[in-house]
C-alpha cells in the first residue's frame, strides 16, 4: 500500500484537489451555478452555432456555453468544474516537468487555485476556463510538432495558418500560445487583434479583453490576467531552478497551501446570499426562505424582498414579518433598477402578486440589461408564461420553440404548448389559471410609489388573491402610516376574514394613539396587555429602555423604535 501511494502520490494529489472543488460547488455554492445558468440561452441550433463562430474566440465560448447548461443539474455541474480544474492543474504540469522535477508537482495547483479565488466573482465566464485549457493544450501540442524535427519550413508555415486560427477559436488567450511556442510570434498574433478590430463590429479593447472572458465586457479583473504569466513563469522560469534546495520547494509549497485555503474568502457573503434568495425564489422553495431567513435575518433590500415574498406566500405576512428586519414598503416590492441580477427578483414578486404585465416587462427589462448581451433563459421561460396567461398564444409560441431547442427546458416547453388554445386547460391550471383570475388588465401605466394603491386595485378585482391583501396592509405599516392603514384594514376586514398578529397590534396602537380602546373581539387580550406593558416602558425609560427589547418583533417596535 505504500508502495502504491508513494508511486502514485502525485494523481491521488490531483484527485483530492478535484474532489475538494466538486463538494465546494455541490455543497457550498450551488445556488451559484444556476446563476450562471440562467443568464445565458444555449440553443441546439445550427444558426446559433455559425453566430458564435463569427466572433473571435467563438468556439470557447460554444463549448463554455455548451458545459453551463448542466449547471441547472448542481452535481453536474461541480463535476464539469472539477474536471475543468484538474485538467488545467494537469496541463500546467505537463508544461512544467520539461524543465524541473517531481519535487516542483504541487507548484502547479497555483494557477487553478487562482481560478477558483477568481471566481468568486460570479461575472467571470467559463469561456475564459475553457479558453485557457485549449490553449495550454495547443502549446504542448505545439512544442511536440517541433520537437518531432519537423522541417523549420513546415513548422513555419504552421505556426502562420495557427496563430490566426486559434485566435479565432479562442480569442486573445493566442498570446499565451504564440509566447509559449514562439516569442517572436507574439508580434504576429498581436498583428491579428488589431486587424480584426478593423474588420468587425468589436471595439478593440473588448477583443483584447476577450468578448465573453468575463460578463462585463469592457474589463477583466487582474488576476485573470495574471494566470497565463503565472503558468508561462511556472513553465519556463523553473528551467533555472532544477537544482533548488528542498526549503525552497516546501516554502513554494506552503505559498501554495496558503491560496487554497484563501480561495473561499472570494466568495463575498453579502453577494452571495442575494444569489441564494433568487435562487429559492425561483425554485419556489418558501419554507427554504423563510428557514435561511430565520437562521440570520437578511438586511438588504432584495434579501427582505424575498423574505416578504416567502411569507406571503405562505399566509405568514401577517404574523411574522416583524420578526424580520424591515425598512419601508421598498422591502415587498423595490423600485425598479436597470439591473438584470436584481430584476429578476423583483418580477418573481410581481408575477405571483397578479401583476402579469409589469411581470413581463421586468424579464424583459432583465435581458436586455445583461452585460454581454446574452439572452436568459429563465427570462425566456417567464415570457411564454406571460403571454400564455395572457391568452397572446402566438408570442408565447414562439418563445416555447425557442425553448424546445434546449436540454433541459424542452420538456417543460412540450408539456406547456399543448395549453395553447386550450382555455380550459389554462383556467384549471393551478398557477397559470390562478394568475389569470388575479391579473389587471391595464397594469403598465402605475407608480411604484403607489403599491397600496396598486395592491387594493388586485384584492377588490379578486377577493381571494391573499397575496394582495397582505400587502396591501403591510404596505402602510412599513410606511409607519397608521391613519391609511386604519382605512385599508377596514375594507379588507369588511370582505374576508383577516386579523393577523400585526394589524391586531396596528389596531391597539391606533387606538391609544386617540386614548381609546379598540371595539370588543378586534384585538387579542393578551395583545393588549404587551401593548399596556410596552406603553408604561416606553414612557418611563424611552426608546432606549433595555426592557424594550422582548417587544422587538412588534408593529409598536418598528413604528416608534425601528429596526
Amino acid at each position: 500500500m505504500k508502495r502504491f501511494l508513494s508511486k502514485h502520490a502525485d494523481l491521488l494529489l490531483t484527485l483530492v484537489f478535484g474532489l475538494a472543488v466538486f463538494l465546494f460547488w455541490k455543497l457550498r455554492y450551488p445556488f451559484a451555478l444556476t446563476y450562471q445558468e440562467q443568464f445565458q440561452f444555449f440553443l441546439f441550433d445550427g444558426d446559433y452555432f455559425a453566430e458564435r463562430m463569427a466572433e473571435p474566440g467563438g468556439l470557447a465560448r460554444y463549448v463554455a456555453e455548451f458545459l453551463v447548461q448542466f449547471y441547472n443539474g448542481v452535481t453536474i455541474g461541480a463535476a464539469i468544474l472539477a474536471v475543468l480544474f484538474m485538467t488545467i492543474q494537469l496541463l500546467t504540469w505537463q508544461l512544467m516537468k520539461k524543465s524541473c522535477d517531481g519535487s516542483w508537482y504541487p507548484q502547479s495547483f497555483l494557477p487553478p487555485l487562482m481560478l477558483w479565488y477568481a471566481m468568486g466573482d460570479e461575472n467571470v465566464m467559463l469561456t475564459y476556463t475553457v479558453a485557457l485549457i485549449m490553449a495550454m493544450a495547443m502549446t504542448l501540442v505545439l512544442q511536440q510538432f517541433k520537437e518531432s524535427g519537423v522541417n523549420k519550413w513546415i513548422w513555419w508555415g504552421s505556426l502562420i495558418i495557427a496563430i490566426p486560427l486559434l485566435y479565432w477559436l479562442l480569442g486573445p488567450m493566442v498570446l499565451f500560445v504564440a509566447i509559449a511556442v514562439m516569442p517572436v510570434s507574439v508580434l504576429y498574433a498581436a498583428a491579428c487583434i488589431f486587424l480584426s478590430a478593423r474588420m468587425l463590429p468589436f471595439p478593440l479593447q473588448r477583443l483584447l479583453l476577450g468578448i465573453d472572458y468575463y460578463r462585463f465586457p469592457e474589463t477583466l479583473p487582474y488576476i485573470l490576467m495574471a494566470i497565463p504569466v503565472v503558468i508561462f513563469l511556472l513553465a519556463y522560469c523553473t528551467r533555472f531552478l532544477p537544482k533548488a534546495k528542498s526549503w525552497m520547494v516546501g516554502a513554494a509549497a506552503v505559498v501554495v497551501a496558503v491560496i487554497g485555503l484563501m480561495c473561499g474568502f472570494g466568495f463575498e457573503e453579502k453577494k452571495y446570499e442575494l444569489i441564494e434568495y433568487d435562487y429559492l425564489v425561483r425554485i419556489k422553495d418558501w419554507n427554504g426562505i423563510i428557514a435561511k431567513a430565520d437562521k440570520q435575518t437578511p438586511d438588504l433590500p432584495m434579501s427582505v424582498c424575498a423574505t416578504n415574498l416567502a411569507l406571503a406566500m405562505t399566509n405568514q405576512l401577517g404574523e411574522r414579518a416583524f420578526d424580520f428586519y424591515q425598512r419601508s414598503s421598498e422591502g415587498l416590492l423595490p423600485p425598479f433598477e436597470r439591473n438584470f441580477a436584481t430584476t429578476m427578483l423583483t418580477g418573481e414578486a410581481y408575477f405571483h402578486l397578479g401583476l402579469v404585465n409589469t411581470a413581463q416587462r421586468f424579464a424583459f427589462e432583465a435581458m436586455e440589461a445583461i452585460p454581454n448581451y446574452n439572452k436568459s433563459a429563465r427570462a425566456v421561460k417567464r415570457l411564454a408564461e406571460t403571454n400564455l396567461i395572457n391568452g397572446q398564444y402566438e408570442v408565447a409560441r414562439k418563445y416555447l420553440r425557442m425553448l424546445e431547442k434546449t436540454i433541459f427546458y424542452r420538456p417543460w416547453a412540450k408539456r406547456t404548448m399543448t395549453l395553447l388554445g386550450d382555455e380550459q386547460k389554462i383556467d384549471t391550471h393551478p398557477l397559470y389559471g390562478t394568475l389569470r383570475k388575479y391579473r389587471l388588465q391595464e397594469d403598465f401605466l402605475f407608480s411604484d410609489q403607489e403599491l397600496d394603491k396598486i395592491c387594493g386595485q388586485l384584492f377588490l378585482h379578486n377577493q381571494q388573491n391573499q397575496m394582495a391583501a397582505q400587502y396591501l396592509l403591510m404596505a402602510p405599516l412599513l410606511d409607519r402610516d397608521i391613519p391609511r392603514f386604519m382605512q385599508y384594514v377596514q375594507v379588507v376586514q369588511n370582505r374576508i376574514q383577516y386579523n393577523p398578529r400585526s394589524c391586531q397590534e396596528a389596531i391597539a396602537f391606533a387606538f391609544m394613539q386617540q386614548r381609546q380602546q379598540p371595539p370588543r373581539g378586534v384585538v387579542n387580550q393578551m395583545i393588549l396587555q404587551q401593548m399596556n406593558d410596552f406603553a408604561r416602558i416606553y414612557s418611563a425609560g424611552g426608546k432606549n429602555a433595555p426592557e424594550l427589547e422582548r417587544f422587538r418583533n412588534t408593529v409598536w417596535y418598528y413604528l416608534t423604535v425601528g429596526k
